[in-house]
């Protein structure tokens, strides 16, 4: 589980083909000073396994089911990554509760500097559109954002200089495909909720 606060910008070095996987290595510092093989740490928001490392590199494998899902396939040496070590018990919750599992791509459509703030509107799969709520959470390329306007099938975020300085979000641009994962207590409400709907109790029918 993450929280959502980028730790820090990584760096990828090496994509190795896998045919139906990639080998991913990536240049960090922060969550690499306290790694062991087989944790987690979540890349634009997708949780992956430390495979290897030497204290300046990791690596992680990334297998088709993930490429397929998220802006991770196409990813290029030089590329900039958000990276984020697994929350631990006694870790604040500054964000809000996030799994590395990615439930769409999204694609920034435009951005609105502003003066101390920019509104980035992203577009969205058009089935994640029921769990966005205006003031509502959501994650993009791993960053736990507020959403300030929620649509069909865009949303709007506001980016303070901090994100836009320590996060891939200050340089994604028009066009750019970046990963969502919507708030999980949202799904489980409506599984909860729609399984009750299809089978009352006898005191509610």
């Amino acid at each position: 589980m993450f929280t959502g606060i980028v730790e820090e910008l990584g760096t990828v070095t090496a994509v190795e083909d896998q045919g139906d996987a990639i080998r991913l290595t990536v240049k960090a510092e922060t969550v690499l000073s306290d790694a062991q093989l087989g944790d987690s740490i979540a890349v634009n928001g997708c949780c992956l396994t430390v495979v290897s490392h030497d204290g300046v590199e990791w690596t992680a494998d990334v297998m088709q089911e993930t490429l397929d899902k998220t802006s991770l396939h196409g990813v290029r040496p030089g590329d900039r990554v958000n990276l984020e070590r697994a929350v631990t018990a006694e870790k604040r919750l500054g964000g809000h509760i996030v799994q590395g599992h990615v439930d769409g791509v999204g694609r920034v459509v435009r951005r609105i500097p502003s003066e101390h703030w920019e509104i980035v509107e992203i577009e969205m799969p058009a089935e994640l559109g029921r769990y966005l709520v205006d003031k509502g959470s959501i994650t993009v390329d791993g960053v736990s954002l507020t959403v300030v306007e929620a649509r069909d099938t865009t949303f709007t975020v506001s980016l303070i200089p901090e994100t836009l300085a320590r996060t891939t979000l200050g340089s994604r641009r028009p066009g750019d495909r970046v990963n969502l994962e919507v708030d999980i207590i949202a799904k489980h409400v409506e599984k909860l909720l729609g399984a009750y709907q299809q089978h009352p109790s006898k005191e509610q029918s």
